[in-house]
């Protein structure tokens, strides 16, 4: 029987690319790519010849099973994302859980994930946290958010930078205005920064500096 490796690759900087992940993505018998234009850039760069097959949200649940029996007749599959760690966010749990459930040997490496950094250097609690990843767009959003205005933990969102005004607005709305909050963008890229403050004053800030690039909100829990 083959294994599955989960391979996290960088979320912008490519020298945080493990040498790890390098050897795994060269050894392994074909590998799992969210889109497998980005990803090619990613294996050019490091000189990785290996095989790409697509593996997306929208055809995830066509190809698990098949992919399993290729893994349960020897074969050793990596997967990996567009950027950071898969199943966060991404592509990875239905596969991992089908491999889960039928005795194959899992392994996921160690590797970028953008929350951790965002977490870290919020400057908010880190002992203990809830991991929301993107909100509801519509459905269900109003009411997430009246539940998590209750969370006493650090909470921690992923969002696009075209939603990002609307998201502080409704942190005013449902947790207050002096409830602390710190944006995280474009981390380990060249214009990384992070925006610390009340939810009044970032939702100011990000009003008067509009946001781009990939965003982690890390807010405090209810005191």
């Amino acid at each position: 029987m083959g294994k599955l490796y989960l391979v996290p690759t960088p979320i912008g900087n490519l020298n945080d690319m493990t040498f790890r992940a390098v050897e795994v993505l060269k050894e392994v018998d074909f590998i799992l790519a969210e889109d497998t234009r980005t990803s090619g850039k990613l294996l050019k760069h490091f000189e990785i010849t290996t095989q790409m097959h697509s593996h997306h949200m929208h055809n995830e649940h066509k190809t698990v099973e098949g992919i399993v029996q290729r893994i349960k007749n020897g074969e050793t599959i990596a997967l990996i994302s567009d950027a950071g760690t898969p199943a966060i966010s991404d592509p990875g749990f239905l596969l991992t859980r089908a491999c889960v459930e039928a005795g194959i040997e899992v392994d996921c490496l160690p590797g970028a994930t953008a929350f951790v950094p965002a977490l870290v250097n919020s400057g908010l609690p880190n002992d203990k946290f809830v991991f929301e990843g993107f909100l509801p767009v519509k459905k269900g959003r109003q009411t997430r958010l009246k539940i998590l205005a209750e969370e006493t933990r650090t909470v921690i969102f992923y969002e696009s930078p075209h939603k990002l005004l609307k998201t502080l607005a409704q942190f005013v709305e449902y947790f207050g205005e002096d409830r602390r909050v710190s944006v995280s963008r474009e981390i380990t890229k060249l214009h990384e920064e992070t925006i610390r403050g009340t939810s009044s004053e970032v939702l100011e800030h990000y009003t008067n500096k509009p946001p781009k690039g990939e965003i982690v909100i890390v807010v405090d829990g209810k005191k």
